[in-house]
């Protein structure tokens, strides 16, 4: 179901209809000296060297009241805040249900109405640099949030 892509550093990932719905970013561990990360990644990445996790960025939550220009009524606003709450609230839950510990969440760079939560994953046992190796070991998550509707 899950479709992931190397792009330069990280890696997207589209769900089956080919849409975009998140960023795998490797944890490359601390490279030195810093002049020669680029080309260590690069390495890493040709080698299939294994990671031990690293940062899946997906979508929150969008809020559907932050356009300018926007008409809304007080009900509006009520049911909106309403589903923000509970979308959330389905994160948390499958956050603990995942063990994910770390995590941080910021407003979209692309949509200001939104928020996105970037997960810290850890595997169980590292895992080689190869699109179908992560996305197999990313796959839990993400069917996850599939199903509850987040993804």
């Amino acid at each position: 179901m899950w479709n992931i892509e190397q792009e330069e550093t990280y890696f997207k990932i589209y769900d089956e209809r080919k849409t975009l719905v998140g960023y795998f970013a490797p944890e490359y561990g601390d490279i030195q000296p810093q002049e020669k990360e680029e080309q260590v990644i690069s390495e890493m990445l040709k080698n299939h060297d294994t990671i031990k996790g690293g940062y899946m960025m997906v979508p929150l939550v969008k809020f559907g009241i932050f356009e300018e220009g926007k008409e809304m009524n007080l009900d509006y606003i009520v049911g909106q805040l309403n589903d923000v709450y509970n979308r959330i609230a389905v994160w948390k839950d499958l956050m603990a249900s995942k063990k994910i510990e770390h995590h941080k969440i910021m407003v979209s760079h692309t949509d200001h109405d939104m928020l996105s939560i970037t997960l810290g994953i850890i595997f169980l046992n590292p895992v080689p640099l190869e699109k179908k190796e992560l996305g197999n070991n990313l796959v839990g998550v993400l069917d996850l949030a599939h199903q509850k509707g987040l993804l």
